[in-house]
């Protein structure tokens, strides 16, 4: 936000040097950008920070350099004479969506005469960087660079039947704005129309058909408020910006308009001549403003703050900032209700923060003491650094990537393909615009990346939000996921699983079953579940997709969620001795239907193994020679122990013999 030092000055005293001016500012939260001197002015640049749009007009920062330096504001009251002739009696004003447009405001002044504006006028807006075009157009950025408030100007008599109509753009529709240049809308899209077409883009920019000229006569003046969201979703699409669409952006003051509108008409008679037609056409309620009272106690000022400020100092600091004192201050509290043009104070620490900018964060001592107190990881962080340190140790290197993909890397993993993918309209994003479902294919990427700089199976895994629904009060449409991608086996990935939930939580179990994932090779992936229940998946990806990337090695990936292992967690992992006795092995070799899985191999061999089974570990799978068409071989491994004596080899035996009938019977196996 460029303002002008002559303008300023014209609503507080500056009788400051521009280096105290400024620093004052910036320790106030106006932080400078940059001085430029003009020839008899001075242009300060301020960066206002999106909670501040009452400081991107020159009023809001002189009520702050008001405060700041303690000097009485002086603030223009319009005052326009009107014709009898009634604005209603010549247009009408229907809004057909409120919810983009709640309120607009219609003026009609007839026998304008269209040329330059004031020299003063002039210079005050080239200070600004805004070019001088006419009389009418001068007034509407003056008043918009003065209050904050957008306004436009059309040329009555070009509005077809006189009258405006806001509504949404209609499918395939276009409009000529005010650029000349032609703009596609869609119906998303507010707009500003006349009987038969748009006439200009609401609150963005105005349409070439009803411009101001030298021979415009009859000038319909709005004053508008539209949606913050649909703006910002317009100018983004069309990759149009402008003063008013940065200002409605950022919320305007309802209860400004018609005194916007007063002080545009006003000007414009000062400047154009011309009779205003009688009362306005106001289209939409402008509600009355009634915040909720804010409560400050004034003993929390100085535990926050660390310094004593007088509680007289505090009911200045916050009167004078434009807040009402709505009851008596005690000793201890006071209530305030903020004003119209500063909706963002909605808390006690929002009135402590303007006491402690205004009073200067400097006068807070950098030795003040702080208390301390000790806090406690959440479940949430308990688990993430646990996952972190079991990655870390196996070599697992953990990368940060971007959200927004493309539609190309979007399609390298979908795990649930029925979840419609969000996307955002952005100037700036016209190609990476998709919300991502996994994190996956950002993993394959930066391998692709690592490849290309010579390094070569490189094991990356991240912890980040995927998006399966545009709902963010259900944790359940973004959750956390943790992602790796990698050189290594099936095998290894899912060792890496159960370290990880065991890691958690010693008792938890990660089983799998086939996934029908279709990045996934045939046969190699996996659905995998945590305590019976879906946690994510694992598995090889076909060649198909690592040659998409152009990647060398074949990648096994694994994706599952955080939230369940945070539900599980073991804050404090119960201590459970060293096995006393010897483990005994055993070495099985079946040849069982295409159809078996591991699981339930595994299942059926903890069934029949009996209380000395210590563990179940699979060694290989085979098929080829020797083993009939339809069938396959796997090789397992059997762990014996007795927790208080050394088995023996017939105790083992006979475990042996109950786990080959087992599998022979339920399985239909065959031992080799």
């Amino acid at each position: 936000m460029i303002v002008s030092k002559n303008w300023l000055a014209e609503y507080v005293p500056l009788d400051m040097s521009v280096d105290e001016l400024t620093d004052r500012l910036t320790m106030s939260g106006l932080n400078l950008e940059g001085v430029e001197e003009e020839a008899s002015d001075v242009a300060i640049d301020l960066e206002v920070t999106s909670n501040r749009p009452d400081c991107l007009g020159h009023i809001g920062v002189a009520r702050e350099i008001g405060v700041l330096f303690d000097k009485p504001l002086r603030l223009p009251s319009p005052e326009v004479v009107s014709g009898t002739e009634k604005t209603a009696g010549v247009t009408s004003v229907d809004i057909e969506c409120p919810d983009l447009c709640p309120q607009y405001i219609a003026r009609v002044i007839r026998g304008v005469k269209v040329g330059p504006s004031p020299e003063s006028m002039q210079s005050r807006l080239r200070t600004l960087g805004i070019t001088p075009i006419n009389n009418i157009v001068d007034v509407t950025n003056y008043v918009l660079m003065e209050c904050a408030q957008p306004l436009h100007a059309f040329d009555f008599d070009k509005l077809r039947e006189q009258r405006i109509v806001v509504r949404r753009a209609r499918e395939g529709e276009t409009i000529e704005a005010i650029d000349h240049k032609t703009y596609p809308l869609t119906t998303d899209m507010c707009v500003i129309a006349d009987a038969e077409r748009a006439v200009a883009i609401g609150g963005v920019m105005g349409g070439a058909a009803t411009e101001i000229g030298e021979a415009t006569t009859e000038v319909l003046v709005e004053t508008a408020n539209f949606a913050p969201l649909a703006i910002r979703g317009a100018a983004r699409k069309l990759s149009l910006f402008s003063d008013s669409s940065f200002r409605f952006e950022r919320g305007i003051d309802e209860q400004q308009l018609r005194w916007a509108s007063n002080r545009c008409c006003e000007l414009i008679l000062e400047t154009a001549g011309g009779t205003l037609l009688d009362g306005a056409v106001i289209a939409g309620d402008i509600p009355e403003w009634k915040p909720a009272p804010i409560v400050l106690r004034f003993a929390q000022i100085a535990r926050l703050l660390g310094i004593e400020i007088p509680r007289e100092e505090c009911l200045r600091v916050l009167t004078e900032l434009g807040l009402r004192q709505v009851s008596d201050a005690s000793e201890a509290t006071v209530s305030f209700e903020p004003p119209s043009w500063r909706s963002d104070l909605t808390r006690e620490i929002d009135l402590i923060e303007e006491v402690a900018r205004i009073h200067g964060y400097e006068q807070i001592p950098e030795d003040a003491v702080i208390p301390i107190v000790a806090t406690k990881d959440t479940h949430r962080d308990v688990v993430l650094d646990r996952v972190s340190d079991v990655l870390t140790a196996a070599g697992f290197f953990e990368a940060v990537t971007m959200s927004f993909v493309s539609r190309e890397t979007f399609d390298l993993f979908t795990p649930r393909p029925e979840a419609e993918a969000l996307t955002v309209e952005h100037s700036s994003r016209k190609h990476e615009n998709i919300l991502r479902q996994s994190v996956v294919p950002s993993l394959l990427v930066s391998r692709r990346e690592n490849e290309r700089q010579g390094t070569f199976d490189a094991r990356l895994f991240e912890l980040a939000n995927v998006y399966w629904g545009a709902v963010p009060e259900d944790p359940a449409t973004q959750p956390t996921m943790i992602s790796l991608v990698t050189g290594q086996g099936f095998a290894g990935v899912r060792g890496l699983l159960d370290a990880i939930a065991g890691t958690v939580n010693a008792s938890a179990v990660v089983t799998a079953r086939p996934s029908d994932v279709p990045q996934f090779a045939a046969g190699r992936g996996a659905e995998v579940l945590l305590n019976g229940m879906p946690w994510g998946w694992a598995g090889q990806l076909d060649r198909a997709v690592t040659e998409r990337l152009d990647l060398r090695d074949e990648v096994t990936v694994a994706e599952v969620m955080l939230s369940p292992l945070v539900e599980i967690v073991e804050r404090a992992p119960q201590f459970t001795p060293l096995p006393q006795y010897p483990a005994m092995d055993r070495d099985l070799n079946f040849v069982l239907d295409e159809t078996v899985t591991w699981q339930q191999l595994e299942q059926t061999v903890h069934n029949a193994a009996g209380t000395l089974l210590d563990s179940v570990s699979f060694v290989d799978q085979y098929r080829g020679k020797q083993i009939p068409v339809g069938k396959k071989s796997y090789v397992l491994s059997l762990g014996y122990r007795s927790p208080d004596r050394t088995l023996t080899s017939e105790e083992v035996d006979a475990a042996q013999q109950s786990v080959v009938a087992a599998c022979e019977q339920q399985l239909g196996a065959t031992q080799r």
